[in-house]
């Protein structure tokens, strides 16, 4: 088979549920007639119609709302929203409804907030934000982080075949940047377990979304030292693979926690007590983190660049951790 993009993989995950249940709908900001802010809903109008391809105004709080409403019907929407940094205005729909109402009343929420997230692309500061730690935070959701066009396309569709509120974060510096050659059946992906991007036994690389590959690029570069690192893929921040985070360390006795979001009240600092109390004995060095910088991302490229983990900062940490 040909090897689709990230974006194309998420975009057919859409179709194909929506084709497979007519209680399926996206609703969003442009979704309709201009086919999304990155044409991830292109040709759906055409082919689904007007009732199951809802245009919106700019409101993310309108967007959540109407998707819980739905959802208590028995529909299953998708809501979209341009850009994951403007979840925040949807944020007491999210963590006070549907977050909580299979909870407060036993109905469950069967929806998908989606849209992308993250940097690398001189956004700035509005657009290049990973707020997905707020929602970690918050019992009652599923938060999914996918790095691979496989694994964006089958957790796309659990997440829509899920009885739980989903938010699904897409990492726009990946949405034509990866590709990968998908199955031809259908598919879905485990919500809640991590896979193994990388063997190695040297040390391992816990990260997840387009960090996966800032870790790749530094194992190539450490592999002609005889350092070999295994990269743990989290995929998903809630729940946690807690066993899979647990078996690589003592696997390797040795981590770098890696992920783009700002380091003060990163998921880094959740997994390295998760380390700390199921895994501690199988450490043979102390855990690093590797974050961006505790500050809103910059516009100008240089200072971007500057601002988010980079590959010489794994080696780096690689190297000390070694040497233990």
């Amino acid at each position: 088979m040909a090897a689709v993009t990230y974006l194309e993989a998420i975009r057919q995950g859409l179709w194909e549920e929506m084709e497979r249940d007519p209680r399926v709908f996206v609703i969003g900001e442009d979704v309709g007639v201009y086919g999304g802010a990155f044409k991830v809903t292109e040709g759906f109008l055409q082919r689904f119609g007007t009732e199951r391809v809802v245009d919106t105004p700019i409101s993310e709080m309108a967007i959540a709302s109407a998707a819980y409403g739905a959802s208590l019907t028995g529909l299953r929407p998708v809501g979209e929203f341009q850009f994951m940094d403007f979840i925040s205005s949807a944020h007491s729909q999210i963590v006070q409804i549907l977050a909580k109402s299979n909870y407060r009343w036993g109905a469950p929420a069967p929806l998908v907030l989606r849209g992308p997230s993250g940097g690398g692309v001189s956004g700035g500061p509005y657009h290049s934000q990973n707020p997905e730690m707020f929602y970690v935070h918050t019992p009652g959701l599923k938060v999914i982080c996918p790095a691979t066009a496989r694994d964006a396309k089958g957790l796309i569709k659990s997440a829509i075949r899920d009885n739980n509120p989903v938010l699904f974060f897409e990492h726009k510096y990946l949405y034509r940047r990866v590709k990968e050659e998908l199955p031809a059946e259908d598919y879905t992906v485990e919500i809640g377990k991590a896979r193994i991007h990388r063997e190695g036994k040297h040390l391992s690389v816990i990260t997840y979304a387009a960090m996966v590959y800032v870790a790749e690029e530094a194992a190539h570069i450490l592999e002609k030292e005889g350092i070999e690192l295994e990269i743990l893929d989290l995929r998903t921040l809630l729940p946690l693979d807690n066993e899979a985070i647990a078996a690589t360390v003592e696997k390797t006795n040795r981590v770098i926690i890696l992920h783009e979001d700002t380091k003060t009240g990163g998921i880094a600092g959740e997994i390295a007590a998760i380390i700390n109390e199921e895994a501690f004995d199988a450490l043979d060095a102390p855990i690093a983190r590797i974050a961006s910088l505790d500050a809103p991302v910059p516009f100008s490229p240089p200072l971007e660049k500057a601002f988010l983990p980079k590959v010489e900062d794994v080696v780096r940490e690689a190297r000390r951790l070694v040497a233990y």
